[in-house]
């Protein structure tokens, strides 16, 4: 079997070409495992020359109440965030997706503002958002979110909702209107057909946003620190136990924690990878 599979490659030139475009994802690759192997390396070298705590102790200060408590706390309030991001990110993918109404470029777009926005200005724009009077009667009357737990939800959904918003879209993209209105032919009403056909066509992709807005609300850091802080105990969520960690020298335990996200990553990954195999082979079903 051919090295460069089904590609494009024919002659010399050809296969020059294919060698630089996969000298660069060699390189990429390389770069993100050097990443990786550095982590690793720092917390066992320090551990194995005694220069820093050793195996065992490491695995104590993991299981500290403060690590414990951000613990807890990362993966309620992702969850709760991804919950609310999958709330809003099936109807308005469905709707971006299928109806053309006055403002859809607008809505389109700034669901990928949030994408790009600097989560530092996510957070500062949260923060003055609350300084406003609508803000503040929130706060007063429903529910406070400046320096509270509750604001580190409303900040992962702010950063999680619209990756979860562009996937559910792209799905229902890919998926053909045609069976909807054959459904409604048959006797399904519009809200029957979206229920019957389109969401359990879409589950996968559903399942891939709602996992992709999990990972990423458990990993974001630059808006909590301006809109709850990082008090210990209270608003303390294992992004900003890293930041906490390495303020005061244990670079080791900052690093464990940090390895210990990176592997929530990769099992995030792996069940991504698995809904889009699954997908593609129900797609190829005939």
């Amino acid at each position: 079997m051919s090295f460069f599979g089904k590609g494009p490659v024919s002659g010399t030139g050809g296969k020059l070409f294919a060698t630089a475009m996969m000298l660069a994802v060699c390189l990429f690759v390389a770069f993100v495992a050097a990443l990786l192997a550095a982590d690793f390396w720092y917390v066992w070298a320090n551990a194995a020359s005694g220069t820093g705590p050793d195996r065992t102790s490491l695995i104590e200060k993991l299981f500290e109440k403060e690590i414990i408590a951000a613990t807890k706390l990362s993966f309620l309030t992702s969850t709760a965030a991804t919950a609310i991001s999958m709330i809003f990110a099936v109807p308005m993918g469905y709707a971006l997706s299928r109806y053309r109404f006055p403002g859809n470029r607008l809505a389109d777009s700034m669901v990928d503002l949030l994408v790009v926005f600097p989560p530092l200005i996510v957070g500062l724009s949260l923060l003055v958002f609350f300084q406003t009077p609508a803000g503040k009667w929130i706060e007063a009357n429903l529910l406070k979110f400046v320096y509270q737990p509750s604001g580190i939800v409303i900040c992962q959904f702010a950063m999680a909702g619209p990756l979860a918003i562009r996937m559910v879209k792209t799905t229902f993209d890919e998926i053909n209107p045609r069976y909807e209105h054959v459904a409604l032919t048959l006797g399904c009403t519009t809200a029957g057909a979206f229920a019957r056909v389109a969401l359990p066509m879409a589950r996968n992709g559903i399942m891939a946003g709602a996992i992709l807005a999990w990972a990423r609300s458990f990993g974001i850091f630059g808006p909590l620190m301006v809109l709850v802080g990082a008090v210990r105990m209270r608003t303390e969520v294992l992004p900003t136990t890293i930041y906490l960690e390495q303020s005061v020298g244990r670079i080791e335990v900052a690093l464990a924690v940090a390895l210990l996200m990176i592997a929530l990553a990769l099992a995030s990954l792996v069940c991504l990878r698995f809904l889009q195999t699954n997908r593609a082979w129900e797609a190829s079903r005939p």
